[in-house]
């Protein structure tokens, strides 16, 4: 064959598979990291971009990690699933903070919060088959649902409803297609949490009508005020069948680098999910499994400083921000996100640029007050930021003010 029909026969093919062609960057990810090369420019930019505690691992833990370096045993491979102490510490962690048993065998570790999202999804997923989910939503739902061939449906609850869905919204949104219903309480982005009697509704009404529900409880530890965090397995014990539940160490003990978390569900969906793994990614680094087991059998006191000045920085900043003409933001009641509604600004001109969406808004931020937010584009419709107050509080005060500032011009 000539050179010449060779290279015809091959640039007629996709380089890149449709399938990952088809996904969208972690805009989350992609706003931290720009503003963290801007920084490394010289430039004074301050980020509220990535989900990410400002506080260092505690120590008892990088002890443990420590130690670990120094044991030949977690030199070598270990079991796929996860460590064996750490899936029982897992398991009797879930009977202490959530109040019913799973069995170790049942708990499958995972290169963080998100391999366990992707791999749930995987675990019960067919082409074709639709996922229920709640807006706003976390920027890789969605993508890791289309990964698995199938298709996600929006289901939007705005300011009015306090980003809360109902039971009645699922409903009109069920199709005989829809099989999986994502549940995220404390939530990302807007920090809702739903109530104890909200849980049970939503969980009994995937109950009554066959729908699988993967539940993502990686803020757990983070409510505020009268908030509670209740686990669906909890209210609804008889979802045991048809649940996947998801967490993590990151966000309750600072340790977003050391990438582990997990997954709890039925026997079936645990093995599959392990087999998966293994031909993935094989186990979780095992320095890192032997610190989330420290962090998981040592106390709360660490998460408990921690949530007392996340509390500290949201009610400053829900105080700012909402005295900005057109921006409506309720107090987050968890997770440690503001999300506040600028749909006032919409339309309106600042420093010579009329806003159009969102996405303008966060750029004319970036670009003219350097600082770092992201917009609701990301998490579903326009007319929304994302603001992560998981950082120092000067920089949060020094952050919101420029924001202030800024939009004090609008016209």
């Amino acid at each position: 064959m000539s050179e010449q029909s060779t290279s015809t026969t091959t640039s007629s093919r996709p380089r890149v598979s449709a399938r990952l062609a088809a996904i969208a960057e972690s805009a989350t990810l992609a706003v931290d990291a720009k503003a963290k090369a801007l920084k490394a420019a010289g430039r004074p930019v301050i980020g509220f971009g990535a989900g990410e505690p400002d506080f260092p691992t505690p120590q008892y833990v990088v002890d443990a990690a420590v130690a670990a370096c120094q044991d030949p045993a977690n030199h070598r491979y270990t079991p796929a699933a996860g460590l064996p102490a750490l899936r029982e510490a897992v398991a009797a962690k879930t009977l202490r903070d959530s109040g019913y048993e799973v069995r170790p065998a049942d708990v499958l570790v995972t290169n963080g919060g998100k391999q366990a999202v992707y791999q749930a999804f995987a675990a019960v997923l067919d082409p074709g088959d639709e996922v229920l989910l709640p807006a706003p939503y976390w920027t890789t739902y969605p993508e890791a649902v289309r990964l698995a061939g199938a298709v996600p449906v929006e289901v939007f609850a705005g300011v009015d409803q306090g980003y809360l869905v109902t039971v009645e919204q699922l409903e009109a949104a069920r199709t005989p297609r829809t099989k999986v219903l994502l549940f995220n309480s404390p939530s990302n982005p807007t920090g809702a949490v739903y109530s104890p009697e909200q849980t049970e509704q939503i969980g009994r009404w995937a109950l009554e009508h066959g729908i699988w529900v993967v539940t993502d409880e990686i803020y757990e530890h983070l409510t505020y005020d009268d908030a509670v965090f209740t686990p669906v397995l909890r209210v609804v014990p008889e979802l045991a069948d048809t649940t996947i539940v998801l967490n993590g160490v990151a966000k309750t003990y600072a340790m977003t680098g050391w990438r582990v978390g997990w997954m709890t569900g039925p026997a079936d969906v645990i093995k599959a999910a392990t087999n998966l793994q293994s031909h993935l990614t094989s186990n979780v680094a095992n320095v890192s499994q032997r610190a989330a087991l420290a962090a998981l059998t040592g106390d709360l006191s660490a998460v408990d400083a921690m949530r007392t000045a996340f509390d500290r920085r949201r009610r400053t900043m829900v105080e700012m921000l909402s005295a900005i003409d057109g921006v409506v933001c309720p107090a987050p009641q968890g997770a440690f996100y503001a999300y506040p509604s600028v749909e006032g600004l919409l339309g309106r001109t600042i420093r010579g640029t009329t806003v159009r969406s969102s996405a303008d808004l966060a750029t004319l931020i970036l670009e003219q007050a350097e600082v770092a937010v992201v917009p609701g584009e990301a998490f579903g419709p326009s007319g929304y930021l994302r603001l992560s107050y998981a950082l120092g509080d000067d920089d949060l005060v020094e952050g919101v003010s420029r924001i202030q500032a800024l939009l004090a011009g609008a016209r």
